[in-house]
C-alpha cells in the first residue's frame, strides 16, 4: 500500500510586513530609544537602575532562587551571544533560499549586517561603564550602554520572524510569529540585568533600539532587496 505524497505549496514571494505600520513601530521605538540616551546622559535613571539592578537579590547581592533558574538565565542570555544569534541568523538565510524566497532572505542579510553598524555607533554615544554595584555572574566587556546583546538579539530575531511570517497569508499567524520574537528578544535583554552585567536601562535602550532597527530594515531595505534579486535572477536567466 502506498501513502500519497504530500506537498507543501509556497509563495513565489512573501507577503510583506505593512511598511507603514513597521514605520510607526520603528519610529515608536527610536523615540524611546532617543528618551532613554537622554535620560541615561542627564542621570535621570540613576535612581531606578540602582534599584532595579539590586531588585530580587540576597544579602551577598547574588539573584534569589534555585541555582537551576540561574543557569536558565545563562541559557537565555547566550541566545543572544556573538554565536549562537548569527549561527540562527545564517541558518535562517540558507533555509529562505532553499524557499526560493530570495528577497527575504537578501533583506534578512541586509538588516541583520546593518544592525551591527547601527549597534557599534550607539555604543559611541554615551560609553557608559558597566554596573558594579553586583557580582557580574558572566563575563562582559565593553561599553554597557545600549547593551549590544539585547540590541542584536532584537535585530537577529524579530528580523528572522519578519522574514518567516511573510510565508504566511493569514495575519493573526504573522502576528503571533512577530510577537513570540519580541518576547524572546525581551528575555535575551531581561536575562542581562539578572546577571549583573548591566543596568536596567541599558537593556531597554538596547531592545527598543535593535527592534526599531529591525523594523525599520524592513519598511527601507525591501526595495533595494528586490532589487539585488532582481538583478542576480537576470544575470543567471
Amino acid at each position: 500500500m502506498t501513502v500519497p505524497a504530500e506537498q507543501v505549496t509556497l509563495p513565489e514571494r512573501g507577503y510583506r510586513i505593512d511598511p507603514r505600520r513597521a514605520l510607526v513601530v520603528a519610529c515608536l521605538c527610536w523615540a524611546g530609544f532617543a528618551a532613554m540616551v537622554w535620560a541615561v546622559s542627564t542621570g535621570h535613571t540613576d535612581t531606578i537602575d540602582k534599584a532595579g539592578l539590586l531588585f530580587w537579590r540576597n544579602a551577598d547581592l547574588k539573584p534569589l532562587g534555585p541555582k537551576w533558574v540561574l543557569e536558565a538565565v545563562r541559557d537565555t542570555t547566550a541566545l543572544g551571544g556573538v554565536l549562537l544569534r548569527n549561527l540562527f541568523a545564517i541558518m535562517a538565510v540558507v533555509a529562505l533560499l532553499f524557499m526560493k524566497l530570495r528577497r527575504e532572505a537578501t533583506l534578512l542579510a541586509l538588516t541583520v549586517a546593518g544592525g551591527w553598524l547601527v549597534n557599534s555607533g550607539a555604543k559611541l554615544l554615551v560609553g557608559r561603564p558597566r554596573p558594579e554595584i553586583v557580582p557580574h555572574l558572566m563575563d562582559a566587556g565593553g561599553n554597557s550602554f545600549p547593551s549590544g546583546h539585547s540590541f542584536n538579539a532584537a535585530v537577529v530575531y524579530i528580523a528572522i520572524a519578519l522574514a518567516f511570517a511573510a510565508i504566511s497569508p493569514r495575519q493573526s499567524v504573522r502576528i503571533t510569529v512577530v510577537a513570540t520574537a519580541l518576547v524572546i528578544s525581551a528575555l535575551i535583554a531581561w536575562s542581562r540585568v539578572w546577571l549583573g552585567v548591566h543596568w536596567p536601562s541599558d537593556v531597554i535602550a538596547g531592545w527598543l533600539g535593535g527592534a526599531g532597527w529591525a523594523f525599520l530594515a524592513s519598511a527601507l531595505l525591501y526595495s533595494p532587496a528586490r532589487a539585488t534579486v532582481d538583478v542576480a535572477e537576470a544575470r543567471a536567466g
